[in-house]
């Protein structure tokens, strides 16, 4: 099945839980997450730039310039996850009017929810669509912001590798996550606590590289920056020019 199967434009029936060929939500979505994402009020709670400034410890403004200054106006960016807080809207106004920022995500709440958001940023489009099983077209920039923690590693290979082969020769595919911090970063405790109890695929990325997800990484050359005694990564994967993909 396309992938353009699963596209559903603002105008189209305001119910996307019954389109057909809607991706379905998976078990560890509905397990681990669907207190954060799933009901109507946390989305209503967590959708505040102020919660998520304070989940990143105040580094949210930060690491979203840091993702932005990899990105140019006028790019095609592809977004694979709803971010609550303002990022979409950040990333719609640094595209600008002649840019374009596709939104998906495997929920349909976060579908609607993030539409709203987006009304008034023609530019921007939001639909259903799963970052693992992508399919057809490419994009200037991937934008992955706080995305890979909360996948099961299987999942985070597929997303990775979906991801990457998205990206138009000599465009970007840019991951902003956590990462190991330094052994004596104060926040290292409570973090790995956080982690066991509501994050427990997060601490992956402590132990593995972003990289290291990726099957063909030979095709791209890869820089990482870390943020805030290490806490914080952005991984930028940018596809050699001559690569046909």
């Amino acid at each position: 099945m396309s992938d353009e199967t699963l596209v559903l434009d603002r105008d189209a029936a305001p119910n996307p839980d019954k389109a057909e060929g809607a991706p379905a939500i998976p078990d560890y979505l509905r397990e681990t997450y669907a207190w954060a994402y799933l009901s109507p009020r946390s989305v209503r709670f967590l959708d505040r730039p102020l919660v998520v400034s304070s989940i990143l410890w105040g580094n949210y403004r930060r690491l979203l310039e840091a993702l932005l200054a990899e990105l140019e106006p006028g790019q095609r960016v592809l977004q694979p996850a709803c971010v609550y807080g303002d990022f979409s809207t950040s990333l719609a106004r640094f595209l600008g009017p002649r840019g374009g920022l596709e939104v998906i995500d495997i929920a349909p709440i976060q579908v609607r929810h993030c539409r709203r958001k987006l009304a008034g940023f023609p530019q921007a489009r939001v639909r259903l669509g799963d970052a693992a099983a992508l399919q057809g077209g490419t994009y200037d920039a991937i934008s992955c912001f706080f995305l890979l923690h909360e996948l099961p590693d299987h999942t985070k290979r597929l997303a990775v590798d979906a991801l990457l082969a998205a990206v138009k020769p000599g465009g970007k595919a840019v991951f902003v996550d956590y990462h190991r911090p330094h052994p004596l970063h104060p926040l290292k405790p409570v973090t790995g606590l956080v982690f066991g109890l509501l994050e427990p695929f997060a601490a992956s990325l402590w132990r593995n590289e972003i990289e290291s997800f990726a099957s063909a990484p030979g095709a791209f050359t890869w820089s990482k920056e870390t943020y805030f005694g290490g806490l914080y990564q952005k991984v930028v994967a940018q596809r050699m020019e001559g690569d046909p993909n």
